[in-house]
């Protein structure tokens, strides 16, 4: 069984978040403070909100306007507020960058493995992505979580009956995909991604037998 994470592993995620990010904070022209200063600010709201907002473009938007508030003491406007959704038009808009590869690579591991799909954030806004990306029909079931950790891992092995020998969780994200399949007993491929979220980093053991590390989507079918 081969389980397969979606946002930037499958299809560019982050890096659209980034242009975003990016772009508001250079919209937010403040009088004292550059974008390397602002960042880390806008990295804690986001860390603070991750239990109440979740995950995506909504909770991106909700955390750009408490930042904004919190930076300049006052409730953010209707127009801008408008003009942050403005800068969000393509996550919005459920746009979807597949990565390089992955159709024809996933067409062919179809035709030897069983595959599924496990993605965390916004269900309706995550089905969009599964939909917009075309590629639903590679896997025999799609799995759509509010959090990734160990226990979301375990409840997934006991619901499937997954056999933990033969089953590896395939991701860029090292907190999400690699040590948290890890800690449920399951095998794990980590293909970096150079737009990983900095929330999702985490440091992954080199001596872990456990941990397939890939250099690209498409290396799958040299071990698969």
């Amino acid at each position: 069984m081969l389980i397969f994470d979606a946002d930037d592993t499958l299809w560019e995620n982050n890096v659209l978040f980034e242009r975003v990010i990016d772009d508001f904070l250079g919209w937010l022209a403040h009088p004292t403070m550059d974008k390397a200063e602002l960042r880390p600010i806008l990295d804690d709201i986001e860390h603070a909100n991750i239990v109440t907002v979740g995950y995506g473009s909504k909770a991106l938007l909700h955390n750009l306007r408490e930042t904004f508030e919190h930076l300049y003491r006052r409730q953010i406007s209707a127009e801008e507020s408008r003009q942050v959704e403005e800068l969000a038009v393509a996550l919005i808009d459920h746009r979807v960058e597949l990565i390089d590869g992955v159709p024809d690579t996933l067409s062919e591991l179809s035709s030897r493995h069983e595959l599924l799909m496990l993605t965390k954030g916004d269900t309706t806004e995550q089905q969009r992505k599964i939909d917009h990306s075309g590629l639903a029909h590679h896997f025999t079931g799609i799995h759509i979580v509010a959090e990734k950790d160990p226990d979301t891992y375990r409840r997934l092995v006991k619901e499937l009956s997954l056999d933990l020998g033969s089953t590896w969780m395939i991701g860029n994200s090292p907190k999400s995909d690699i040590l948290s399949a890890r800690a449920a007993g399951m095998n794990a491929v980590f293909i970096p991604n150079v737009h990983t979220w900095v929330l999702e980093e985490d440091e992954l053991d080199p001596s872990d037998q456990g941990v397939l590390h890939l250099e690209r989507f498409t290396d799958l079918l040299n071990h698969f």
